[in-house]
């Protein structure tokens, strides 16, 4: 490889800057690979034009029938590939830049497809409810009418609605996520247990249980780049000093804290440089 990846983000107002858990799939295997990469941070209101301008593909469909645009997006200048979707990266970087790291083990290929999506289906619309008003809060100033207006009309009702502070829909919200965070945590433990690895006592007081998902003796996976990714999209938008937050991180023995601790050597975020095309 002789010229850095181009990789297409979106900045927020976070201490981190990037925030956006599918971005930060990308992100981790990047970073994992150890491949050079320069960020393009591009605001919301211009990931459609940037991405039909530089030919990146489509990822599904707007409620009228026409394309829908999202970041990531990957533009590799050292074999003119450009790559849409978190998933379909992570295949083609694992494809053309096999090491040093496995990030989808061949074995594992076709369930990492079911693996996403079913960690999407466990937290769902609670989840959305709690972090869509937050991510809005995030943003730089002037994209945030353009995320206002789109998401008040996919959800059908005001940000502020969504899931209002101190009330009992927030409440529910919250217990549900927990309990699909709980979900989640049982995957892996039972990939753990299967393999003898840890002590049902050991786990049952919250210590010795399995840190990442594939195995503990590879550096990471990209399984635990989705896991990681939700977690930081969490911390990054209701803030990190946040009650909210500070209570997320006790859940489940404190668990989650200790994956993120794992994967922050793949955390680091570049200076990067800026495409606006609209007036903000």
């Amino acid at each position: 490889m002789s010229k850095p990846i181009c990789f297409y983000d979106i900045p927020g107002t976070s201490k981190a800057v990037a925030w956006s858990p599918n971005t930060w799939k990308t992100r981790f295997c990047l970073n994992a690979k150890g491949l050079p990469y320069k960020t393009i941070w591009v605001e919301f209101p211009d990931i459609e034009a940037v991405c039909t301008q530089i030919g990146a593909a489509p990822t599904g469909k707007q409620p009228d029938g026409s394309p829908m645009y999202t970041l990531p997006v990957l533009h590799d200048p050292n074999t003119g590939a450009t790559v849409s979707e978190s998933l379909a990266i992570a295949r083609y970087l694992e494809r053309t830049y096999p090491g040093p790291v496995a990030l989808i083990p061949p074995a594992l290929d076709g369930l990492v497809g079911d693996f996403q999506k079913a960690v999407w289906a466990a937290f769902g619309l609670p989840m959305m409810r709690l972090v869509v008003p937050a991510v809005h809060a995030t943003l730089r100033p002037g994209a945030r009418p353009y995320f206002r207006a789109t998401r008040e009309a996919r959800f059908g009702q005001p940000l502020e609605e969504l899931a209002p502070a101190g009330s009992a829909l927030r409440a529910e919200c919250w217990a549900k996520t927990r309990e699909a965070a709980g979900v989640l945590a049982g995957w892996w433990d039972e990939e753990a247990n299967t393999k003898g690895l840890v002590p049902r006592a050991a786990e049952e007081a919250g210590a010795g249980e399995r840190t990442l998902l594939v195995s503990d003796a590879l550096p990471v996976s990209y399984a635990d780049a989705i896991m990681v990714s939700w977690l930081y999209w969490f911390r990054e938008c209701l803030g990190e000093e946040s009650g909210e937050w500070k209570t997320m991180t006790a859940w489940h023995g404190g668990r989650w804290v200790r994956l993120m601790a794992a994967m922050e050597k793949y955390a680091q975020v570049d200076s990067g440089e800026s495409v606006q095309l609209s007036k903000l």
